[in-house]
């Protein structure tokens, strides 16, 4: 795939940018490196007030970075200022609590004198330069959740981003450099993704984090275990929204057309698979189709614009794969369904029910605006319809029963459960899933120790 920005609501290419030969990367690497021997031993103090630097500074440029991101992948021009506001507050939080979160622990009296020990603590040491393998779909917030974190433990930061954002790519790179620190703490590689391999085997390369595709996680999970490097890796996700009969069912329509639609749909978060009980089972679809069918699709330009087009064409082929094998295996399609005719890569908000596990959408994670609806006879059939998928990133349920909620949290296989809400990244709460999803956990006082040296310190009597 050529490194550039192609507009996805009309396929014009706007500009197209050379990858970076080896002896760029290179002096990148060494840069990184250098850097990371000095920067190590900066004060919290120090990194909280660059990072405070940048937070203001990011702020300051929501309006034009947003344009760039929806220039660049499609996102909705609103959706795009959210989400620089959101990074922003993201890292602010990471700049007031990352000395309390790295600060030296101690055990306890008794385990310290029956160690034989005068005194022990455990410290938490960076590691060095850490490889971003990033996504497009979040094309700020899936970068600043690692570099924030990452930066404020003393590690140094190499962002290999999706190769249809390098503006925002080379932007990201800018605002670090703009907020005050060392150059070299945050550097951005416009390489491909065959590059990858040669950067992750690099001996001063210490560890990696990826969000992206199953088939990119297992390269990259491949290669660090052969190099023996840490790696944290957010895949794909099929997230159940389960309804149940306590449920407040006019909210949870409401709630679960935000939660298929956001980013029109292309979010490893986005509930994609809706678990219905039988009993409010056509009350909620009468009220999630009608919401999905009144959503307004157009120019992600437009303030208006609810759900934009998609990143790219092959993005749109994918969906209505998905969709017509669905159809012909005898799936009903409540709304949407068809690609529309005109200029750019637009795909309807679809609802599909009937669907069986026979069929691809079933199985695979549908990466757009389309639902799938599913009957469920009781609590015990929803677990099974749930966790029925190879992935396990997060979880919706609604239900005022607290019986149901401590089976749902007790089952179901998924990195999170968001009862009555939709599932949404906090820089406070950890992130990250199970089986096929991935493995490690970002954002939060986890999510900044992943990539630390956890070091015990032992002093004899």
């Amino acid at each position: 795939m050529p490194i550039a920005t192609v507009n996805p609501a009309n396929g014009e290419t706007l500009r197209t940018y050379e990858a970076m030969g080896e002896e760029e990367v290179e002096r990148r690497l060494q840069l990184a490196e250098a850097t990371f021997r000095t920067y190590r031993t900066t004060a919290f103090d120090e990194r909280a007030r660059l990072m405070h630097r940048a937070a203001g500074l990011l702020e300051a440029d929501q309006e034009e970075i947003g344009r760039v991101i929806t220039t660049e992948m499609g996102k909705p021009v609103r959706q795009a200022r959210a989400e620089a506001a959101k990074c922003a507050k993201a890292m602010r939080w990471y700049a007031d609590h990352a000395a309390e979160l790295l600060a030296d622990e101690e055990p306890a009296a008794s385990d310290v004198k029956d160690s034989g020990a005068s005194r022990a603590l455990v410290r938490h040491r960076p590691l060095g330069p850490v490889l971003a393998v990033m996504p497009w779909n979040f094309p700020l917030w899936q970068v600043i959740r690692f570099a924030a974190p990452a930066l404020m433990a003393g590690n140094v930061g190499l962002l290999k981003h999706a190769s249809n954002v390098p503006q925002t790519a080379l932007y990201l790179e800018d605002l670090f450099h703009r907020a005050g620190f060392p150059e070299g703490c945050f550097q951005t590689l416009l390489i491909g993704s065959a590059a990858v391999d040669d950067v992750l085997r690099d001996e001063r390369v210490r560890a990696a984090t990826l969000t992206g595709s199953e088939p990119a996680g297992r390269a990259v999970a491949s290669t660090a275990g052969e190099m023996i490097k840490k790696t944290v890796l957010e895949l794909g996700g099929s997230d159940p929204f389960v309804v149940m009969p306590s449920a407040d069912v006019d909210r949870a329509a409401e709630v679960a057309v935000t939660a298929r639609t956001q980013n029109a749909g292309q979010s490893c978060i986005a509930a994609k698979r809706f678990i219905v009980h039988t009993d409010v089972y056509d009350a909620f679809v009468e009220r999630f189709t009608a919401g999905m069918r009144a959503l307004r699709v157009g120019d992600p330009m437009d303030e208006e614009t609810e759900v934009g087009p998609l990143s790219s064409e092959q993005g749109v082929n994918d969906l209505v794969e998905l969709v017509d094998d669905a159809v012909r295996g005898g799936a009903s399609v409540l709304c949407g369904g068809e690609r529309p005719d005109g200029p750019g890569w637009y795909y309807p908000p679809t609802v599909l029910a009937g669907v069986t596990r026979a069929m691809r959408i079933h199985r695979e994670e549908a990466f757009g605006p389309v639902a799938t609806l599913y009957r469920a006879a009781d609590l015990d059939e929803a677990v099974l319809i749930a966790n029925d998928t190879d992935f396990g990133l997060s979880s919706n349920v609604w239900t005022r029963d607290d019986g149901d909620v401590d089976r749902f949290v007790r089952d179901l296989e998924a990195g999170g459960v968001y009862v009555n809400g939709m599932t949404a990244s906090h820089p406070a709460f950890p992130f990250g899933g199970v089986k096929r999803s991935g493995y490690g956990r970002e954002l939060s006082g986890q999510g900044i120790r992943e990539f630390c040296n956890i070091t015990t310190v032992w002093h004899g009597a």
